[in-house]
């Protein structure tokens, strides 16, 4: 075995070599990991080692996963979603767990172990799920919230099945009453605990940080918060990822959610990669020698895929008007999942099960999580190919992407940067009748955006090929609204060889750079900290009396002097503090309406009275954008309202939205 440095050496070049290729053929990045686990396991190459502190750290991984999402579910979401989450996540887990422990005793399987037989087959890999739906966009469509709910519920249903496991395993015949109430009272505590903590200590916590202007002291607050709800979490017997879960959430109704966010995520990208591999890991080829070996596997794998997508299709359809959701719900969770690892892992070292039956189950549950990919980017196509149907012409996101190739077509505006600025621009653009398509890089912006009805593309604005699909050959301007003005250049590059002759506006911060970005092709720069000056000068130079004509010729003659007089400024010190914008920025914001929603069956005035300060800029209904609602618009279950505010504003507007 090789020395620990030398073995992250070789992960690290197998996971940037493995992900490289992956990116280069359209697939996910999940399976590279999956499979530089299963190269370098113990199992082929033997690399690295399947040690206790791998799996703890991959175990890591997922909880960051959990707290990054529950920064996206508030407690109000949640609190609207409990009749799925209690109801649809209990029958999901009781229905497959009880057909699954039938089928184990009647392959030879005593009772008792046979329960937690079913209670393994019926848990799905969380880390897995919601990574991939993510990255689809699919958490927030009907069948990704009720696979939400199933997984949280799976997260507390593993409790019991760990604690008569594990009583098994020790050499209990009988199951005992008095343990596992215990276990349950425990967890329910860890839960309130974590809860409580998040509701009133988090918040007054992070305002102190984020006063204090150290992003080192903000990101060390945000591993403290994570690593001890996950370690509340664990004491208790529950799963890391769920205790981080619920801290998230606390979290979501504070103004630092988005600052929280990109703090933890390098260190969620990284755990979650390894969590991948550890999984990777666990797949035995030895296990697919022979051919009974084989075929008791692929067996096994088969009638997992196939029957839990059935069961869990089946208790679907009662929370969902539609089978094709309810299907396609029942696929997305036919995979299996670490939990299920776990209990069989117990199964296997208590000897409860019949020899050469314990090993091929687990195989088949981690074979199922290597497919998962293939599943859930095919989910759609295999509910329509079960139900017969026919895919609709066109989808909601294909509409857009073919309105937007339309205005690419027309004379328009391309806007590089979709923040508060290009929004800015965007609006008041659209409000004069000119159009204009935006390309952006934060995929939530992007999400919501789009969910808003804006023409926006996902990209990077200095790739040449994303600008021809924006229709640079056709655009009448360009606007770069970016800051960073080494990234305005390599975009103004990028312009300039695909068409030298259209205006290109830029936006800067100071004017030191005006002249490489002019050189660069730029037609106009604006310094935007010197026009703000400039905006106050003017208004003061009036508030003065002093005549209109001398303080515009006064404000010329500054630009044209290139802002010589206002550069004679004392600098602060001090470095800007965490939350200066984020406390008074406002934004855009979707808000998905569940069923069971307080909204639902409301009226947006009934929304305003109580109390929200925020503008309804649209409402989504089956894929159709109506802007501007009327104050009487009746809110239904699926909608999806578009508001716009600041970010205390839209976190209250939600809460009333979903829990009133």
């Amino acid at each position: 075995m090789l020395a620990p440095l030398t073995q992250a050496l070789v992960l690290l070049a197998a996971a940037v070599f493995l992900v490289t290729v992956a990116r280069r053929l359209a697939l996910p990045t999940t399976l590279a990991y999956l499979v530089a686990g299963l190269l370098l396991g113990p199992h082929a190459l033997a690399v690295v080692a399947d040690s206790g502190t791998t799996r703890l750290l991959a175990e890591l991984g997922v909880a960051f996963l959990l707290f990054t999402l529950g920064l996206e579910f508030s407690l109000p979401r949640m609190l609207a979603m409990r009749g799925e989450v209690f109801g649809l996540g209990a029958a999901q887990v009781a229905v497959t767990a009880s057909v699954f422990a039938l089928l184990a005793h009647l392959l030879g399987v005593d009772w008792l172990p046979a329960i937690v037989v079913g209670g393994a087959v019926s848990m799905s890999s969380t880390a897995m799920l919601l990574q991939q739906l993510t990255e689809r966009a699919e958490l927030n469509r009907t069948h990704g919230r009720l696979a939400f709910s199933m997984l949280l519920f799976q997260d507390l249903a593993f409790v019991p099945f760990l604690a008569l496991g594990a009583l098994l395993a020790a050499g209990a015949t009988q199951f005992a009453l008095g343990p596992s109430v215990a276990a349950l009272i425990g967890g329910v505590l860890a839960i309130v605990a974590v809860l409580a903590a998040g509701r009133w200590l988090l918040r007054p916590l992070f305002h102190e940080i984020a006063h204090s202007r150290l992003r080192e002291l903000f990101t060390l607050t945000v591993l403290l918060v994570v690593l001890a709800s996950a370690w509340v979490s664990h004491l208790a017997r529950l799963s890391f990822a769920l205790g981080a879960f619920l801290s998230g959430m606390m979290l979501a109704e504070t103004e630092y959610r988005h600052q929280i966010e990109a703090a933890i995520r390098p260190f969620r990208d990284i755990l979650l990669g390894l969590f991948f591999i550890s999984v990777g890991m666990l797949l035995d080829p030895r296990l697919l020698g022979s051919v009974h070996e084989l075929g008791l596997v692929l067996a096994m794998l088969a009638t997992l895929v196939v029957l839990k997508a059935a069961l869990a299709a089946l208790v679907t359809r009662p929370f969902t008007t539609s089978r094709f959701k309810a299907l396609r719900t029942g696929i997305v969770m036919s995979i299996g999942g670490e939990f299920g690892i776990a209990l069989g892992t117990i199964l296997l070292q208590g000897q409860l099960l019949p020899e050469g039956l314990g090993e091929p189950l687990v195989v088949a549950i981690v074979l199922s999580m290597a497919l998962s990919p293939f599943i859930l980017n095919n989910n759609k196509r295999v509910a329509r190919f079960l139900l017969h149907e026919q895919a609709p012409t066109l989808t909601a996101a294909e509409r857009e992407d073919a309105a937007t190739h339309g205005i690419a077509l027309r004379a328009h505006v391309i806007l590089c940067g979709f923040g508060r600025v290009g929004q800015n621009v965007a609006r008041v653009l659209e409000s004069q009748g000119f159009e204009y398509i935006a390309l952006d890089l934060d995929p939530a912006r992007i999400r919501a955006a789009r969910q808003a009805g804006d023409p926006v593309l996902f990209g990077d604005s200095s790739d040449e090929e994303l600008l021809t699909k924006a229709g640079l050959p056709a655009a009448s301007a360009v606007v770069i609204s970016f800051s960073d003005p080494a990234t305005s250049l390599g975009i103004l590059h990028s312009i300039r060889r695909l068409r030298p002759d259209v205006p290109v506006l830029v936006r800067t911060q100071d004017d030191q750079r005006v002249s490489q970005l002019q050189e660069a092709g730029a037609t106009d720069v604006v310094p935007e900290t010197f026009e703000a000056s400039l905006m106050l000068v003017s208004h003061v130079l009036m508030l003065l009396h002093v005549p209109v004509t001398r303080v515009l010729r006064t404000i010329n003659d500054i630009r044209n002097g290139r802002y010589a007089v206002l550069r004679n400024i004392v600098r602060r010190g001090d470095p800007r503090p965490l939350d200066e914008t984020a406390e008074h920025r406002e934004e855009l914001k979707s808000v998905v309406v569940p069923p069971g929603a307080w909204a639902v069956g409301r009226s947006l005035n009934e929304v305003r009275g109580r109390g929200v300060a925020v503008a309804f800029t649209g409402v989504r209904r089956q894929g159709i954008l109506g802007r501007e609602p009327a104050g009487d618009t009746v809110l239904r279950d699926g909608d999806i309202v578009v508001i716009y505010g600041q970010p205390e504003e839209l976190e209250r507007a939600e809460a009333v939205l979903l829990a009133g």
